[in-house]
């Protein structure tokens, strides 16, 4: 059979089963496939044949797969890579792609997914012309990417799309709800993209007066309006050469419209006061927690000025959308707090994960920096804000209405009882306020469990001796 019509894969895993299960499925269909267990043995095999998919993982032992996949990408830039992992996340998904691959599978992935990925390959091969040049950026990896944490398939697949835009140059418009992450995610793309050593400019539009926004943006002259009292370059200009990112973009006028959409077709901008135009070098990166389209609908955003922004259109999940994300992100903020507090109880992160989220990762940021101020090592429910607790768990701080009813009940029936026994009463109240958590319970009380445990007993003693 010739070079032309043989279809090369490589699979690179150090699990014999994955490699063999791969392999297997991929023989079925036509292909000629070789198989390694190590990065290193991977590289060497570069030059061996024409290879047209690569199936990698990602921990190998040694040289992890994003190192293959940065040769691959300089030494055989046609093979479609795919990059395995069985420790998923949003931010692995998006270094991947954002260095050339081709998709980004977590494992246990399904038969259907490597049938998916070699059968769409396998009817473009004949006709495929070159891709152009790939992209070396270096991945930030995850803890330089603040904020880009979770590894649920929602998250993922909107990384997936990240990754691959920002080694572009094109306009890109985020949306999704307040909270979600947009300006973590524009940051992202600025640092993947050839603009990454130039500046970063975010910019809250809704936060400036209509009548100023021309003046931050674009600059103005000397004496253009009251209070000019200078010239000044605007932030489109401190921006050259690097990426500006318009926040609450939907925000803006329709005079200021117009004058944006002049700066994004002829790529320069003219300061308040001046009939001369600057060229300026800028990637726009716009966001918006609104729906643009029903917008435009309202007459309240230009329709062209919509299609020139949203070149590519990338929408965040909302946090309850990606429950299994709540608590790595907790747990980060958590540590990012630089408190002494180690963990997340149980019980905590089961009313967290609950939690309907409304101001998404901002309000789970708040909720867990109000938790860490109130916690000495451990953060328990009643250590998270009131309205997010069911009503058997009362906040720290609060007054329970049994104290008071027990106390009344033994004066008022005339059955006086020592301190001690106040002490047991009480106790087994919290306990069965807190339905038996006995951790809640020994917070409420301000005692360490174990003494809440030898307190509890006591009464249980008392009641089977009865």
């Amino acid at each position: 059979m010739s070079i032309v019509t043989e279809k090369y894969a490589l699979v690179v895993d150090d699990e014999p089963k994955i490699r063999t299960l791969i392999s297997r499925i991929l023989e079925t269909h036509d292909w000629s496939v070789t198989a390694c267990s190590s990065a290193e043995e991977a590289i060497s095999l570069i030059s061996l044949y024409p290879w047209q998919l690569v199936f990698c993982d990602v921990v190998l032992g040694g040289t992890n797969g994003y190192e293959v996949l940065r040769r691959f990408s300089v030494d055989c830039p046609k093979a479609q890579f795919i990059l395995m992992t069985g420790h998923g996340s949003g931010a692995g998904a998006l270094d991947a792609t954002a260095i050339g691959a081709h998709d980004y599978l977590s494992k246990p992935f399904s038969v259907d997914q490597i049938l998916g990925v070699s059968q769409a390959l396998g009817t473009r091969l004949a006709s495929e012309e070159a891709v152009g040049e790939t992209t070396s950026t270096e991945p930030a990896g995850y803890e330089s990417d603040l904020g880009l944490i979770g590894n649920s398939p929602e998250f993922i697949r909107c990384l997936k799309l990240v990754g691959r835009v920002a080694p572009t140059d094109l306009p890109v418009l985020i949306s999704g709800d307040s909270g979600t992450g947009k300006e973590v995610v524009a940051r992202a793309i600025h640092r993947r993209s050839s603009r990454a050593e130039g500046p970063f400019v975010p910019v809250n539009c809704g936060a400036i007066p209509v009548e100023l926004i021309e003046s931050e943006l674009f600059g103005h002259t000397k004496g253009s309006f009251t209070g000019a009292d200078r010239e000044r370059p605007g932030l489109w200009e401190e921006a050259d050469g690097g990426t500006i990112f318009l926040d609450e973009i939907t925000e803006t006028g329709p005079l200021f419209q117009v004058k944006l959409l002049r700066a994004l077709q002829e790529r320069e901008i003219r300061r308040v006061g001046s009939n001369k135009s600057i060229s300026v070098d800028v990637r726009i990166i716009a966001a918006t927690n609104r729906n643009i389209e029903d917008q435009v609908k309202a007459g309240g955003f230009r329709q062209d000025l919509m299609y020139r922004l949203n070149v590519i259109s990338i929408e965040l999940p909302r946090l309850r959308d990606r429950k299994q994300d709540i608590i790595l992100l907790a747990e980060h903020f958590v540590r990012a707090s630089g408190k002494p507090v180690t963990k997340i109880s149980q019980e905590a992160s089961e009313i967290l994960i609950g939690h309907r989220w409304d101001g998404n990762i901002r309000e789970l940021e708040n909720a867990i920096l109000g938790a860490v101020a109130l916690a000495d090592q451990v953060i328990y429910p009643e250590h998270l804000p009131s309205k997010m607790l069911p009503n058997s768990i009362p906040p720290v701080g609060s007054t329970l209405p049994m104290a008071e009813t027990i106390v009344r009940s033994t004066l008022e029936q005339g059955n006086l009882v020592t301190l001690a026994k106040m002490q047991e009463l009480y106790t087994a109240a919290v306990l069965e306020h807190t339905e038996g958590n006995k951790n809640a319970a020994a917070r409420i009380l301000d005692i360490d469990r174990k003494t809440l445990v030898r307190i509890a007993s006591r009464t249980l003693d008392q009641l089977s001796e009865s």
